[in-house]
């Protein structure tokens, strides 16, 4: 009980009321296609130094994006005291380990999902915040983005609104196929250096046969956007909010279908690997008295625009499309932004470490059940 006392304590938040100095760790695709960008632009930052282990990579990367520093491992930057803050990108479980080396070492972190493999691993990394009095947010960038906060602002709208009735049900539906869909990729800075992913067995769950590794890691670093979607557009905050209550998964551990009760609201989370030369995702809002429907823009695209189709009943109801704004920013933008601003003012992240820990409990939950039917 003490440990956990300890993990749920926040730390003591002293805003930083200047350019926050920025570290990075990874020099890969998504550090170039997205975060590095970003960061490197920003206003708000001065992005000073950058963690990699391949170092000709390391020293071109840098020199695109104008860092003057280079690390060849991040416990090396984490020794950097111009630093006040590291965002990180790198493979599914190693970055979970990263991170926890730079909250304990006293630096904020800005870290990709999944957050973790295991909900021992996320307690982990979370003790480690605590230890270090530094604070953790995951790239959950779905809650950035403009049209899903249009989205949940109408489903809080509507329940307060009689006519609209109860909200009966969402379908989240994600087919996934190729998730670089329209992104020129042939400026991509590559070497022919390697370097080896952190071993993932011991951080992953003590009860999941090694058969299942894949499916779960795959399952997981997918729809932990659905799920964290679903309870953000619900103001799902707590563990308790969320109840798995069917799990009907292929063989492959990620086809299938997922029904969640969320504050209530019966969800279901449709899934499958596929190999479309697109990306088919969408998300579908139901009450008795309307609909709401999202579909979103390339991942990759700037913005990365949803069309949102709204129908409403009653004498005067039909479908209609609500303008996207022309300001619309995108949403790995606007996360970047939002890490900065909460460092500078104080404020809480919309996505931090303590909430994505229920992410984790989630689909540990979600693949006990699995592999318990699969078993019968």
């Amino acid at each position: 009980m003490e440990k956990q006392a300890r993990r749920t304590n926040k730390p003591e938040i002293t805003p930083i009321n200047r350019t926050i100095r920025i570290g990075y760790v990874g020099g890969g695709f998504l550090a170039q296609n997205a975060h590095l960008g970003n960061f490197s632009s920003l206003p708000q930052c001065h992005l000073v130094a950058l963690a990699e282990r391949r170092p000709h990579l390391a020293e071109k990367v840098a020199l695109h994006f104008g860092i003057d520093k280079t690390y060849p491992d991040h416990l090396s930057l984490a020794r950097d005291p111009e630093i006040d803050a590291v965002a990180v990108s790198a493979d599914y479980a190693g970055q979970g380990e990263i991170a926890a080396d730079l909250l304990r070492t006293g630096k904020h972190v800005f870290m990709e999902k999944p957050m973790a493999v295991s909900t021992r691993q996320a307690e982990r990394i979370l003790d480690a915040a605590n230890e270090g009095n530094t604070r953790l947010m995951v790239g959950y960038m779905k809650r950035y983005d403009t049209g899903n906060r249009r989205i949940r602002d109408l489903i809080r709208q509507w329940q307060q609104d009689r006519g609209k009735g109860k909200l009966l049900y969402i379908r989240c539906h994600g087919f996934c196929g190729n998730w670089i869909a329209g992104l020129d990729t042939s400026g991509l800075i590559r070497t022919d250096e390697s370097v080896g992913a952190i071993a993932a067995e011991e951080l992953l769950p003590d009860w999941l046969p090694a058969d299942g590794r894949r499916g779960y890691v795959g399952y997981l670093q997918q729809y932990t956007h659905q799920v964290n979607l679903l309870r953000f557009l619900l103001d799902a905050q707590s563990a308790d909010d969320v109840l798995v209550t069917n799990v009907d998964l292929s063989a492959d551990g990620y086809t299938g279908l997922v029904t969640l009760q969320i504050k209530g609201v019966r969800c279901v989370i449709e899934s499958a690997s596929t190999k479309f030369h697109g990306w088919d995702e969408n998300l579908h809002v139901f009450f008795e008295g309307g609909w709401i429907r999202s579909t979103p823009g390339l991942l990759f695209s700037r913005p990365s625009t949803n069309d949102i189709e709204i129908y409403e009943s009653g004498e005067n109801g039909g479908i209609h499309y609500p303008a996207t704004s022309v300001n619309q920013s995108w949403h790995y933008r606007a996360e970047a932004e939002h890490f900065l601003q909460c460092l500078q003012t104080g404020a809480e992240f919309d996505s931090p470490g303590s909430d994505a820990l229920i992410d984790v409990g989630i689909f540990e939950t979600i693949y006990q059940k699995f592999i318990h039917s699969s078993k019968k």
